[in-house]
């Protein structure tokens, strides 16, 4: 557990500054609840992280006066000087409306213009409270301390931007390049596929020179058949031919020898 001294020095500013943001923020606590548990850790708590995450334990609590004095300075003022202000102006503003309508009208008294009068009062007096209180710019607990640290973790998260946006930048060249090869790969491929196409057609379709060629062929074809059967018609004739004058032939001899053998006898 972190112990410190007393709120009123710079680390406890620093430590009620981030109490004021975690109650406001964090864990979303009202105003009123705010002003009265940071009252109340400014001028008697020595356990702060019975309220808040911060393990922090005060060892010189400052009491009743200069606690208070301290609250008006960095949780009041600080944090509360505009809602002040602005209860101010609306205290002035009710106090004109009453003295313009008490002018004009019965409706408004006198005692009610007083009272006017009084609030206003009460809200400058109340105003002066706290501009008494205001804080001295030597003893924020932000802005000197930890402004350079947050330009350095700034500068940092830029640095990785830029580091991550060239990564990027250079992943995308790279894309591109690719997207190219790509692109001229499916030109070529597309190429090819109307060369496979065409031949594909002219397989499927043949073109007309190859059909006259193929009707010339059957047309010479059934030439050639004819006159086969041309021949074979002829070869047969021949063949009867043949046949009947080898028949006469032996005929011929036959009789020739009868008529020998008949002359003989006689």
């Amino acid at each position: 557990m972190e112990q410190i001294e007393t709120l009123s020095s710079v680390e406890g500013r620093k430590l009620l500054y981030k109490i004021y943001q975690e109650l406001r923020y964090q864990k979303q606590m009202g105003n009123f609840a705010i002003l009265s548990l940071t009252w109340r850790i400014c001028t008697t708590e020595r356990e702060i992280s019975r309220y808040t995450k911060q393990d922090v334990q005060v060892l010189h609590p400052l009491g009743f006066f200069r606690g208070t004095a301290l609250w008006m300075e960095e949780i009041v003022n600080r944090f509360y000087f505009s809602t002040i202000n602005s209860f101010v102006y609306l205290g002035a503003a009710i106090l004109l409306v009453l003295i313009g309508v008490r002018r004009f009208s019965t409706v408004v008294t006198d005692t009610i213009v007083i009272a006017g009068v009084a609030f206003e009062a009460l809200m400058l007096l109340f105003m002066f409270i706290v501009m008494l209180f205001t804080p001295s710019e030597d003893a924020l607990p932000l802005n000197q301390n930890e402004e350079p640290q947050e330009e350095n973790a700034l500068l940092i998260e830029v640095g990785e931007i830029a580091t991550e946006f060239a990564a990027a930048v250079s992943k995308l060249e790279n894309l591109g390049d690719n997207i190219k090869n790509l692109l001229i790969h499916q030109t070529e491929i597309l190429s090819l596929l109307r060369e496979s196409n065409e031949l594909t057609r002219q397989i499927v379709s043949p073109n007309p020179k190859l059909l006259d060629i193929m009707e010339q062929t059957n047309k010479s074809l059934q030439e050639f058949n004819e006159t086969l059967q041309k021949l074979n018609q002829s070869a047969t004739q021949l063949k009867q031919e043949e046949i009947e004058i080898a028949v006469r032939r032996e005929l011929e001899k036959f009789f020739a020898s009868m008529i020998n053998n008949r002359n003989a006898k006689q």
